[in-house]
C-alpha cells in the first residue's frame, strides 16, 4: 500500500495556491483601496467534508455587508475564517491587503485586533461588572493608564445611549437584552477597529428591539467610519442595513449584490429563499442611504 501524505495541521498556514495571484497592499492584482476584506476561492474542509466551496467576497470600507443563509449553509465557518479564528484549507483572505491565510500566528494576533466582534448572545462575562467587561480589551492589549481607560469606557456607554453612572457598576445579569447588545458593542469598539463583525445581532429579539439594533449598527458605521460584516438569518434586517447582501447556500455564494438584486436577479434559488422567508421586502427601506 502506498504511503499516505501527512495531514496538514489546520493551525498552520496552508501552502500558497499556485493558481492564485499573490496580492499585496496598495491596490495590486485587482484589490482596490476601499476593499478592506477580500476572499478569493476560499475553501474549508473538516474531516474530508467540504463546508465552504470556493467563496469569493469583497467588503468595502464604510459599508455594511450582510451574509445570509439557512442553517448549515456555512455562515459560522465563514465568520471564523474572516476574523482569523481559523485558517482556510485553500484560497486567500485579505485584510487591508494582507493574506491572513498564510501569515504567522504572531501576525494573526495583530490582524485580529482590526476586528471588533459582537457575539450572538453578547458573550459578556457574568462574574464582572459592565465596566470591567468593556474595559477588558484595553486592559489585556494595551498599557493605557487606568484613568484613560475609565474615561473611554464611560464615553462609549454614553455614545451608545446608556447612563454610565447607572450602567457601569451593574452586572450583565441585571441588563435587558437590548442593553446587553449595547454593552457588547461598546466592548467591541474599545480598540477602535476598522471592522465590526456581528454574529446574528437580532437573534431572539422582538421586532421593535431588532429594529433598534439595526439603527444602532448603522449609527456605529456612520459615527466611527467602520466596515460592518453581519452574519444573519434576518431578511428584514438585511434589507434595512445592507449595502451588499450575500446569500450562502451549501457552502457557496448563490447570489450577491444590493438586497433588491436578490429579489429581482437571475437566481431562482435566491428569489425562492427571500419569498419563503415570509418577509414583505417591498415594504422595507434602508435605515439610511448615507455611505460617506
Amino acid at each position: 500500500m502506498a504511503d499516505q501524505p501527512p495531514q496538514r495541521d489546520a493551525r498552520q498556514p496552508p501552502p500558497p495556491d499556485p493558481k492564485l495571484p499573490l496580492v499585496h497592499a496598495g491596490g495590486a492584482n485587482g484589490v482596490g483601496p476601499d476593499d478592506i476584506v477580500v476572499l478569493r476561492e476560499v475553501k474549508k474542509d473538516f474531516n474530508g467534508q467540504q463546508v465552504l466551496r470556493g467563496i469569493d467576497l469583497v467588503a468595502r470600507r464604510k459599508e455594511t455587508v450582510v451574509i445570509i443563509g439557512g442553517s448549515g449553509a456555512g455562515k459560522t465557518t465563514l465568520l471564523r475564517l474572516i476574523v482569523a479564528l481559523d485558517r482556510p484549507t485553500s484560497g486567500q483572505i485579505l485584510v487591508e491587503g494582507e493574506d491572513i491565510a498564510v501569515v504567522s500566528e504572531k501576525e494573526l494576533n495583530r490582524i485580529r485586533k482590526k476586528f471588533g466582534m459582537v457575539y450572538q448572545y453578547a458573550a459578556l462575562l457574568d462574574s464582572i461588572s459592565v465596566f470591567d467587561n468593556i474595559a477588558f480589551p484595553l486592559v489585556e492589549h494595551t498599557k493605557m493608564p487606568k484613568k484613560e481607560i475609565k474615561d473611554r469606557v464611560m464615553e462609549k456607554l454614553e455614545i451608545l445611549g446608556l447612563d454610565p453612572k447607572v450602567v457601569a457598576p451593574k452586572f450583565p445579569s441585571e441588563l435587558s437584552g437590548g442593553m446587553r447588545k449595547r454593552v457588547a458593542l461598546a466592548r467591541a469598539l474599545m480598540l477602535e477597529p476598522p471592522i465590526l463583525v456581528y454574529d446574528e445581532p437580532t437573534s431572539g429579539l422582538d421586532p421593535l428591539t431588532s429594529r433598534l439594533v439595526d439603527d444602532l449598527i448603522e449609527e456605529m458605521r456612520e459615527r466611527f467610519n467602520v466596515t460592518s460584516i453581519v452574519i444573519s438569518h434576518d431578511i428584514a434586517s438585511c434589507f434595512r442595513i445592507a449595502h451588499q447582501a450575500i446569500l450562502l447556500i451549501q457552502g457557496k455564494v448563490e447570489a450577491f449584490g444590493p438586497p433588491d438584486s436578490l429579489v429581482n436577479g437571475t437566481s431562482e434559488i435566491a428569489r425562492d429563499f427571500i419569498r419563503n422567508s415570509g418577509v414583505d421586502v417591498h415594504g422595507l427601506s434602508r435605515v439610511t442611504q448615507n455611505t460617506a
